[in-house]
């Protein structure tokens, strides 16, 4: 075998690794409560407010563990091998325990895992394709959750006519043969911690700027836009649909065609030309994602709730790539710090969105309202990247990169 031919084969293990790992912690460890969460509504263990706890407690733990990332100082595929076995250790614990305050526990113990588990594994497998000149390979990594996202809903409503115990139990048994099938593809003499990633000299000067500073301020808080609106119909995508299909069987469809979805979208996303503007295609990314929420409201059909679920996914992982492009664009090899408050902005995003979602929900017998909040919530999250890019153009400002 050419070194080549070695190389090439070794970015592949990396990329499929990689993208097995984030199914498995994004897909199922955050995403599998999504499909379970009408089940668990049907058998009397939850109603609609609990749920919504259940997931901003999911989101809280995510926030928390990418916030707690840059102080932890251990290899990064430890980390990772670390963080699946808990993943799927949480995933039976949901079926084998019971009560909803085990259950918060559970679910926010998922959430930190996710987010440490996604981090360590997107450095470690950056730095792999990197190091074997393959980075065309990033798209695929960043399919894992959408593949996650697809099999937990073809999967839900298989393993959920057994109750929801044995669909958690299920979804925790798959988790173990997958990490099976990768354990040994992570060793510890790979890509370091994101600790170890700090700020460098070889940051670009318009970081010192003030137009960079403004620039680095609203990516910050436009990107918690994108947490909150797209949350509410992620997190109760299914309990949307059977209201408005009541007796249909597509309702469970719609939450893998969103996993589907996200594939296609990160594989798009990761070839956009790096001269485009990260802001801009944030902007259509933010429109088209907004389009798919309101469609769920002005269109609740099999066909409005099936082309919402595209547009809405398609975006979800293209929409972190441009993000993390438009942080390295303003801090070159220091964006570390820039990435992490902007997910730290994101967490937020998603820990408020069902909290304001499902008591509203519960009292007016509808999502209605909370899905027209987010749409508008993206719309203006989008037309805000818009006009931050024109207003970079003007006389006086930085050009656009």
């Amino acid at each position: 075998m050419t070194g080549f031919e070695s190389d090439r084969r070794g970015a592949w293990r990396a990329a499929l690794a990689c993208m097995v790992t984030l199914a498995v912690a994004m897909g199922l460890g955050r995403f599998a409560f999504t499909p379970m969460l009408p089940i668990m509504l049907h058998e009397g263990k939850l109603d609609l407010q609990a749920g919504g706890v259940l997931a901003s407690l999911n989101y809280l733990g995510y926030f928390v563990g990418a916030v707690s990332c840059a102080s932890l100082r251990v290899k990064a595929a430890t980390m990772v091998r670390g963080g699946l076995i808990a993943t799927a250790a949480l995933l039976l614990g949901m079926g084998l325990l019971h009560g909803f305050s085990v259950w918060g526990v559970l679910r926010l113990a998922a959430g930190v895992v996710s987010a440490w588990v996604f981090v360590f594994a997107s450095g470690w497998g950056l730095r792999r394709l990197a190091e074997t000149n393959a980075p065309m390979l990033g798209g695929v990594i960043y399919t894992g959750p959408g593949v996650g996202i697809a099999v937990t809903g073809l999967l839900g409503g298989v393993v959920g006519r057994w109750g929801s115990n044995a669909a958690w139990i299920g979804f925790g048994v798959i988790a173990l043969a997958l990490i099976a099938l990768i354990w040994r593809v992570f060793d510890d003499g790979a890509a370091p911690t994101p600790a170890a990633t700090g700020p460098s000299a070889s940051a670009p000067s318009a970081a010192a700027t003030s137009a960079a500073r403004r620039d680095a301020g609203w990516l910050i808080a436009l990107y918690g836009v994108a947490g909150f609106g797209y949350i509410i119909t992620a997190t109760f995508l299914p309990v949307i649909a059977r209201q408005a299909l009541p007796g249909s069987s597509w309702p469970d469809l719609f939450w893998p065609l969103f996993g589907l979805a996200v594939i296609g979208g990160a594989l798009i996303g990761a070839r956009a030309p790096t001269h485009w503007d990260n802001r801009l295609l944030l902007a259509v990314a933010y429109a088209l994602q907004a389009v798919g929420v309101v469609l769920s409201v002005v269109w609740p059909t099999i066909v409005g709730f099936a082309v919402g679920s595209l547009l809405l996914g398609m975006p979800f992982t293209a929409i972190t790539l441009f993000a993390v492009r438009e942080a390295r664009r303003l801090r070159g090899n220091a964006a570390a710090g820039l990435i992490g408050y902007a997910t730290a902005s994101y967490g937020v995003g998603q820990i408020l969105g069902p909290l304001f979602a499902a008591p509203l929900a519960q009292r007016t017998g509808s999502f209605e309202l909370p899905l027209l909040v987010a749409a508008a919530t993206l719309a203006f999250g989008g037309a805000m990247f818009a006009w931050v890019w024109s207003n970079s153009r003007a006389p006086g400002r930085m050009a656009a990169v």
